[in-house]
């Protein structure tokens, strides 16, 4: 067997909030859990932080979108940095400048929206940062985590679980309605989505491979990986 570790949920909160020019949550109250400098916004996501009366500490990317809509003048106390690099979207530039400053906990919004180009490149970039970084993506009330080793979680009454490989998992979950035992998910195959919890405690044991955690939001808890359970 796997040993196990708890998921948990941290009063001490994200270092970061990384946003995305997709749909980012509309209540003000919300950007109040970050500093001005922990929130680090996409050229495109910038000017809906502006609506919001949000202030990003940074903004960062190619500036196309940012460009025909604002100016520097407009983003006072922003630092504004143009990076041209095509061979990179400006999610990966957002993740890079977190790991320049050595911010490695990051909280994502606006994730999804747009192209469906757009978030199935943002998917691409997120596994791969999600291997040396704490990321954990927050929409619709959410919270979507990468699993890469096996956890113990306290779930609400009835909380509703989606497993998603990444891009392949084999797995063996308990307490959830539908189980897994010792079987494969895999894109394009069969995925894991809208199981739901009956128990206070589940587990899910990852045997191969990654998979995408999907819970409710504790929102401004971060979540934290604790003492391993043999």
């Amino acid at each position: 067997m796997n040993p196990f570790s708890r998921l948990q949920f941290s009063i001490s909160g994200f270092d970061a909030l990384v946003c995305l020019d997709g749909v980012l949550p509309f209540q003000p109250e919300f950007y109040e859990h970050f500093t001005t400098n922990s929130i680090i916004a996409a050229d495109g996501a910038s000017l809906q932080l502006r609506s919001l009366g949000v202030t990003p500490g940074s903004i960062i990317g190619d500036l196309d979108s940012f460009y025909l809509s604002a100016s520097n003048e407009d983003f006072p106390n922003s630092s504004i940095l143009y990076s041209p690099d095509q061979e990179t979207n400006d999610f990966e530039k957002c993740l890079a400048y977190c790991l320049k400053l050595g911010i490695t906990s990051v909280l994502i919004c606006g994730f999804h929206g747009g192209l469906l180009e757009h978030s199935l490149n943002n998917w691409s970039v997120f596994i791969r940062y999600s291997k040396i970084m704490d990321l954990c993506i927050y929409e619709s009330n959410r919270y979507s985590i990468p699993l890469h080793q096996s956890i113990v979680f306290s779930s609400n009454s009835l909380e509703i679980i989606s497993l998603i490989p990444q891009t392949s998992v084999r797995v063996t979950t308990q307490g959830l309605q539908w189980e897994l035992s010792n079987e494969w998910l895999s894109l394009g195959t069969r995925e894991g989505a809208r199981n739901r919890a009956i128990a206070e405690d589940i587990s899910i044991e990852i045997h191969e491979g990654s998979l995408l955690f999907i819970c409710d939001e504790r929102f401004p808890q971060r979540p934290v990986f604790t003492q391993s359970i043999n």
